[in-house]
């Protein structure tokens, strides 16, 4: 009897434990929403961060609540702006603004073109109609007949989200390029939203580092010297030319002195370089990590030296440098180093905004009559591509096929969609993601 009562209660135990695991799998879909302050339009996001794949960009998809009553006779239109803002907005006076926008979007979201025969200003774009995306359908069947679809597409030049850190104590919106979707309530496209009625949101466009690696960077220096029979050579290389965010950058060094100098010690440094695209190429140079060595010195003539230096670029050791390139919006400390900038179309080059480049630079140490013997070796710093997620809800409508593999592949969506469940979608207000600061 006992053991009978022991085993029903393993086997009672086993099943709870197996529901609560079932339940712990199932997961909500994460909607991110922002309503206008009179709370009359609510925009729903599924996403805050936009890929470049290189080849192609993630659509800005998402939904749009509207109150007919409120908007009458009036219209509901989007935009998407890429601006680069090279001034604080407490410094825009006289109409002047430190801003030079690189891109812009404009899209009547409600009523539906299609359903509307009013003739709209010729600034706004006309896209053709496109199925819905997964999430979308389902955002309209839980929010009813007042909710409207929206479109963006971003264009292959525009440039990624980049933030210049600013100095401490700085207030305000820090320089750099950020895009921003806005839904506002309007007689026509050209109006002045007003706050009351529109809807601002900051979204990030991302790049991730391409699968393939580059050549593997590698240099050779010579310099001759007055009164000395040979030259120092110096050679130095990288093992690979891509490297992650928080990944050790291994600096291989080989020092063939056969000069009359003596080289004192070695400095090894990574710098960042910000090219600022704007009505002048400016240039902002800064060191993110730096090693000096006297270790193996001094390599005096006839003397060779080998050496592996191992440096990791981290935003956490830079957090005082004014101009610093970071990757997004900053938000407080949570962010981290700029990833380098992939130019596709060189003709394009200005409308980037901000260029960010890497290279290590290995400089030999002489003395102060010696001078210096410097090599530099460029490499890139990316963030790497993330698996694909289980749960992705934006489907590329351009293609069927992918849609198809998206409906047959995941579970978690064709269960949702067949059980009909309506409240697994999780409205998240809507604010910045943060990234830890440790890259």
């Amino acid at each position: 009897m006992d053991n009978s009562s022991n085993n029903s209660n393993n086997t009672n135990n086993n099943n709870n434990n197996h529901n609560n695991n079932e339940d712990s799998k199932k997961q909500g879909t994460r909607v991110f929403k922002k309503s206008s302050p009179n709370g009359k339009i609510t925009v729903y996001l599924g996403k805050r961060d936009f890929v470049d794949h290189l080849s192609h960009i993630d659509p800005i998809d998402g939904v749009v609540l509207v109150d007919p009553d409120y908007i009458k006779e009036r219209k509901v239109y989007g935009h998407v702006l890429a601006a680069f803002r090279y001034g604080r907005e407490d410094l825009d006076v006289l109409g002047l603004t430190f801003r030079k926008d690189l891109f812009l979007s404009a899209e009547q979201l409600y009523p539906l073109k299609n359903d509307n025969t009013t003739t709209t200003t010729t600034t706004t774009t006309t896209t053709p109609a496109r199925s819905l995306t997964r999430l979308q359908e389902r955002l309209i069947k839980k929010l009813g007949s007042n909710a409207y679809p929206f479109f963006f597409e971003l264009p292959p030049h525009c440039p990624a989200s980049v933030t210049l850190q600013p100095a401490p104590g700085d207030t305000g919106k820090p320089c750099g390029v950020d895009y921003e979707l806005k839904a506002y309530v309007a007689d026509s496209v050209n109006d002045k939203p007003h706050k009351r009625n529109s809807v601002r949101l900051a979204i990030r466009k991302i790049v991730y580092a391409p699968s393939k690696q580059g050549d593997q960077p590698c240099i050779e220096v010579s310099k001759d010297f007055v009164m000395s029979p040979n030259k120092l050579h110096l050679e130095a290389s990288l093992d690979k030319e891509l490297y992650h965010h928080g990944e050790d950058i291994v600096v291989n060094v080989h020092v063939a002195n056969n000069s009359n100098r003596t080289v004192k010690k070695i400095k090894v440094s990574v710098r960042q370089f910000a090219d600022i695209c704007l009505f002048s190429t400016a240039q902002y140079k800064c060191t993110v990590a730096e090693i000096e060595s006297e270790d193996g010195c001094p390599v005096g003539p006839g003397f060779t030296l080998s050496k592996v230096y191992n440096l990791k670029p981290l935003l956490a050791e830079n957090k005082d440098k004014r101009g610093l390139a970071l990757d997004g919006q900053l938000k407080h400390e949570d962010t981290n180093l700029a990833s380098s900038t992939i130019i596709i179309d060189a003709s394009q080059k200005e409308n980037l905004g901000i260029i960010v480049r890497y290279k290590v630079k290995v400089k030999l140490i002489l003395g102060p009559l010696g001078g210096d013997v410097v090599a530099e070796l460029p490499f890139i710093l990316m963030h790497p591509k993330p698996d694909e997620p289980k749960t992705s809800e934006t489907v590329t409508n351009n293609s069927k096929k992918t849609e198809d593999n998206s409906n047959t592949n995941n579970g978690h969506l064709i269960q949702l969609e067949e059980e009909e469940d309506n409240d697994d979608i999780i409205f998240e207000d809507f604010a910045r993601l943060r990234l830890k600061g440790n890259t």
